[in-house]
């Protein structure tokens, strides 16, 4: 092993939406601060987004699935025993570059579920708590919106103007008009007039989720990375971390780690930070044993890995008889529906679901009956229904809110393994009767939507398995050390200089894309570690 012979004040572990944001912000205090991350930066002009073939890389060499991408920095999963497929990255801007850029904040309700509606449990902090760290989050990466929803709490005007509506839009708001129910604009991590630099604003391309080559997304490698490395934090690519080290105190000192060349290496810090999503944050410190954790770090409760909750996501889409251009422009979410999005438990389940306009892939998904999800003939009829749907269909997405629940969980694989011999993760999830129940009933206010909108089919696709975006709970934020991971700053119960700031301190999961509050709780994790090092280190 060769052993680092500077001590960082901090080490954070992933360079993903969470660790960038947590990087700048600590490093602006002028904490000494050393990334590991075990991907490397992407070439923007490596992106399937340039190529005509771009939705077959989307299915091959740039899938969602680690599983299927199988490129060198992945990892596999064991996912036999789950429904739902996770989606990771990993690369320098982590998931953030494999993204859509839809960016909802959670509600109020949504940190106090088990006070409302008696189930899951209440977060230790509120909404309010975060309010301040959203609004700085916006303010750094840039995101675009309309002002003025009555049905979130008040926000700074977003940094630039909403994205524009389309046919498609007007084919969604035309249904909820009809229907009277409430929706808005949604903000998304997209640019649509100057922000940054090096930045180019979105100019409708598509697809996003393959990269977006002019820097108009928002993703972390292009916002909070220039500036933290501006600022002298050291990032270390192509670094496989196979464990978190601990003194004889029991005190989190460091991390081993591959080298991109196959060699081991190890970081000493003060502090250590873990940003690596809602699976691979269990997957280290279930692997980080020692005979003071011997069941793993800061697990003496066992329920590191516990409490896995997804967003179960069912698509819906209508077919039109005139063109709605559905597969065209950004991925992020133009409009959004919550008219159902709080309890209301004569509808058979509690919680609550969003209705989001998504966009349709390209014509090789629909000629393959990939997407929606509903098989296409071959023979005769196959260009009369390729004709029918292609460039003539809205999909209205439907993401409802997952409980937590201690059997859904992830741990590691008695066999699998990476390529350096680093046992894998193994996803056990069930979807739970609540959610069956909220995707029924969402299911069929979907295509009530798409029959006032005036399609003339509809087709839907219940729980579709490549879906697992959102990657939540599995070391639980809580006050009480015997229900919970870390406590309400981020800071672990058994091991007070080790922080996780990602997906997995979630208590519950909101019926909305996680990644806008993921990076306001690493701020204000930040925030508090910059104002308490001197005691905590």
């Amino acid at each position: 092993m060769a052993p680092r012979q500077d001590v960082a004040d901090v080490l954070i572990i992933g360079a993903g939406a969470s660790g960038a944001a947590a990087a700048w912000s600590l490093s602006s205090a002028g904490l000494n601060v050393v990334c590991l991350e075990q991907g490397d930066w992407i070439d923007p002009t490596d992106y399937p987004h340039q190529s005509v073939e771009w939705e077959l890389h989307r299915q091959t060499d740039f899938a969602k699935d680690p599983n299927v991408r199988q490129r060198p920095e992945d990892y596999p999963l064991n996912n036999d025993d789950s429904p739902i497929t996770p989606l990771m990255f990993n690369a320098v801007g982590g998931s953030t570059i494999h993204w859509s850029g839809h960016f909802p904040r959670f509600r109020p309700s949504d940190f106090r579920v088990k006070t409302l509606d008696g189930v899951a449990d209440d977060w230790p902090i509120t909404y309010w708590d975060l309010a301040p760290y959203y609004e700085a989050n916006d303010a750094n990466i840039g995101v675009s919106g309309l002002n003025g929803d009555p049905g979130s709490p008040p926000r700074t005007p977003r940094q630039t103007p909403p994205l524009g509506l389309d046919a498609a839009s007007h084919a969604y708001i035309r249904g909820l008009e009809k229907l009277g129910w409430h929706w808005w604009p949604s903000d998304n991590a997209l640019i649509t007039e100057p922000f940054g630099e090096g930045r180019q604003v979105c100019n409708y391309c598509g697809p996003c989720d393959v990269g977006c080559p002019r820097g108009a997304m928002s993703s972390a490698h292009v916002t909070y990375w220039p500036a933290a490395l501006a600022k002298g934090v050291q990032l270390i690519t192509r670094a496989r971390v196979r464990e978190i080290t601990v003194d004889r105190r029991g005190r989190a000192n460091g991390a081993v780690y591959y080298t991109a060349d196959g060699g081991i290496a190890q970081q000493r810090a003060r502090v250590v930070i873990v940003a690596c999503n809602g699976v691979g944050t269990p997957r280290l410190l279930l692997n980080s044993v020692s005979g003071l954790f011997p069941h793993g770090l800061a697990n003496s409760n066992g329920l590191v890995g516990t409490h896995l909750m997804f967003h179960p996501v069912a698509f819906v889409t209508g077919v039109f008889a005139e063109p709605v251009d559905g597969h065209v422009g950004p991925l992020g979410l133009l409009l959004h529906c919550q008219e159902f999005y709080e309890t209301d438990t004569s509808r058979g389940f509690v919680r609550g679901f969003q209705l989001q306009m998504c966009r349709d892939s390209g014509p090789l998904s629909t000629a393959t009956g990939s997407f929606p999800g509903e098989s296409v003939p071959w023979g005769g009829d196959h260009h009369r229904v390729q004709r029918e749907r292609s460039a003539h269909m809205l999909t209205i997405g439907v993401m409802i809110e997952d409980l937590p629940e201690a059997h859904n969980r992830v741990d590691l694989d008695p066999t699998l393994a990476d390529g350096n011999g680093i046992p894998a993760p193994r996803i056990s999830y069930t979807v739970s009767e609540n959610s069956r129940n909220c995707l029924d009933y969402a299911i069929a206010r979907a295509r009530e939507l798409l029959d006032a909108a005036s399609a003339k089919e509809v087709i839907n696709q219940a729980i579709t398995r490549e879906t697992g975006w959102h990657l939540m709970g599995t070391a639980r934020m809580g006050d009480n050390p015997a229900t919970s991971v870390v406590n309400r700053h981020g800071q672990a119960h058994d091991v007070p200089n080790l922080f996780i700031v990602d997906g997995s301190l979630f208590a519950t999961s909101a019926a909305v894309n996680p990644t806008s509050t993921i990076q306001a709780l690493a701020l204000y994790i930040s925030d508090w570690l910059k104002q308490n090092f001197r005691e905590v280190a």
